[in-house]
């Protein structure tokens, strides 16, 4: 069998698909539909200081090979993060990898921190790029500011804040709506993160004709799906290019040749997303079909399949 195992900071992967932030809750849900100790790691969906109530409803719109969404980081709250999810998740042998969201850098500080605690936690992913925060970004309202992962300067100070408090390896999410995303991810390596995952979901818009209104709630959402898979193939591809920590490749994953795609451009690892929504086991048949391929093309670990790409000669 080859080995699949990958490593992000100090956290060690028995494989390199993990389950994408969002699409996946608190891991709790899925207990009685897949053997989660077969997963390489579990994103959780984004925590909050307190519990967020999300945007106002239609939520979720279906387009063309993918889906709108404007849930709005609807959550919990860490407290009963801590308290009433975690507990569930004890016994299970995968990494668990803690999302988190805050309106400030000290928010995101505070959660850092609190999570850090936690002996279930492994790693902690910054959430510096939602797309669908109701007043957030130029696209709804040009008065707001615009999300922390379109600036570099920004991306680097709340990294650096979030590092000066835990040891847990630093993930940080990158946004696609970006003139240059591999500036962006120099600025989060620069100022401390073990890694950084991309894309998260693309802005978009779909209007109901027939009532001359936008089908979501909130005007706008993220677009994730197979329809942005080759955008977020060619994202991973410039970033793996551009630093030295773990790319983690993140888009529109629905089978093992998707995620190879990601692989074989330059990621460490992949996180699969929209696809557990249609098929709760989609991670396992990756895992299988990453296997299988490793076999058939002889290749005995990871770190021989991460960036083979192969270019053209010009």
């Amino acid at each position: 069998m080859p080995d699949t195992r990958v490593t992000i900071g100090e956290v060690a992967f028995k494989n390199p698909v993990l389950v994408a932030s969002g699409t996946f809750g608190y891991g709790t849900e899925f207990v009685q539909l897949i053997d989660l100790e077969q997963l390489g790691g579990i994103v959780l969906k984004t925590v909050t200081l307190k519990p967020r109530s999300g945007n106002p409803p239609p939520r979720i719109a279906e387009t063309p090979s993918g889906i709108l969404n404007s849930i709005g980081l609807q959550n919990v709250g860490v407290e009963n993060l801590i308290e009433e999810q975690l507990p569930l998740l004890e016994g299970y042998n995968v990494p668990i990898i803690a999302n988190i969201y805050g309106e400030t850098v000290e928010e995101f500080v505070e959660l850092a921190r609190i999570l850090s605690n936690q002996r279930r936690i492994a790693a902690i992913e910054l959430n510096l790029s939602c797309p669908n925060l109701a007043g957030r970004g130029k696209w709804r309202d040009e008065s707001a500011p615009d999300l922390v992962a379109q600036d570099a300067e920004s991306v680097g100070q709340y990294t650096e804040a979030v590092r000066q408090v835990t040891k847990l390896p630093l993930i940080v999410k990158l946004s696609p709506a970006v003139t240059s995303v591999s500036e962006i991810a120099r600025a989060a390596e620069g100022a401390g993160a073990d890694a950084v995952s991309l894309i998260n979901t693309i802005p978009g818009m779909v209007i109901d004709v027939e009532r001359r209104r936008p089908s979501l709630g909130a005007v706008t959402g993220g677009l994730s799906g197979p329809a942005i898979r080759p955008v977020a193939v060619r994202m991973v591809w410039e970033v793996a290019r551009s630093v030295s920590v773990p790319v983690i490749g993140i888009g529109g994953i629905r089978c093992a040749s998707d995620a190879l795609e990601f692989i074989i451009a330059g990621a460490t690892a992949v996180a699969v997303g929209s696809a557990n929504f249609v098929e709760p086991k989609v991670a396992l048949g990756i895992i299988a079909g990453i296997e299988e391929y490793m076999e058939r093309h002889g290749i005995e670990t990871m770190a021989a399949l991460i960036g083979a790409l192969e270019l053209p000669r010009l």
